[in-house]
């Protein structure tokens, strides 16, 4: 990565969002490189929960065994095949057999719901996650992570759509939290118009985040166009100032 853009990026956080939190980055490698391999059973078995470290300052490299979740795997692209009875587990479950956890109506609704999810296929056997600061030039960062608050989130979500004129330059799917944070963005970062994505709104994987703070992840190529707009957008306005404050 180009270290200038990198820089830039940061001296513009820092001017508009004061000493928010900075986002994370993931990228597929062969190699492991500046990052430490999770080893699997070491970190929380949620990919959600196992970010907190990344978040933390340490780089980390994922692989198809030390994703603990079934869910994480296949959302980060390395796994396929879903669980036995999927459509009774996110749903009402079978008595005696499987727990339902009744985020949708009905079984059938699950598979029907199934059929318009994207499907993500890993280019590469590791995932790296690291946070903004610690990118190195050798590193390629293709989806930008942010855990924010609200009024953070309300500058990024405005900037997302600053440069669009359909009104859903952001779109908020149901799916798990690890699945708005790499399924949806990757598949994204391939499309004519690459939308960004917000999340954390799946209850499972909320206790793993503080309660006032969502997701919001975009492709690099979103990413780089919501940089070049920053200060010629409401950025630079007294009504951001207003919001800014209580950053």
């Amino acid at each position: 990565m180009d270290m200038a853009v990198k820089d830039r990026f940061i001296g513009l956080w820092q001017k508009y969002f004061n000493r928010a939190e900075l986002p994370i980055v993931s990228y597929y490698a062969n190699e492991v490189g500046h990052s430490t391999r999770a080893k699997p059973g070491s970190l929380p078995r949620c990919l959600i929960g196992a970010l907190d470290a990344v978040r933390q300052g340490t780089a980390l490299a994922f692989d198809k065994d030390s994703i603990g979740c079934p869910g994480g795997k296949r959302y980060a692209g390395f796994a396929q095949a879903v669980m036995p009875d999927f459509e009774y587990f996110l749903s009402c479950g079978i008595p005696g057999k499987l727990h339902g956890e009744r985020y949708k109506k009905s079984p059938g609704l699950v598979k029907q719901a199934m059929k318009h999810a994207p499907t993500f296929q890993a280019p590469a056997p590791l995932i790296v996650f690291k946070r903004w600061d610690l990118i190195e030039a050798s590193d390629n960062p293709e989806v930008v992570v942010f855990f924010a608050q609200p009024d953070v989130l309300a500058g990024l979500f405005t900037l997302a759509n600053f440069d669009e004129s359909e009104p859903d330059g952001v779109i908020a799917p149901f799916g798990s939290g690890c699945s708005v944070i790499t399924q949806y963005p990757y598949s994204e970062a391939s499309t004519k118009r690459p939308r960004a994505v917000i999340g954390m709104f799946d209850v499972s994987a909320r206790p793993f985040v503080p309660r006032d703070v969502l997701t919001f992840a975009a492709p690099m190529n979103k990413f780089s166009r919501m940089v070049e707009n920053v200060e010629e957008s409401f950025l630079i306005t007294g009504s951001w100032r207003k919001v800014q404050e209580r950053i």
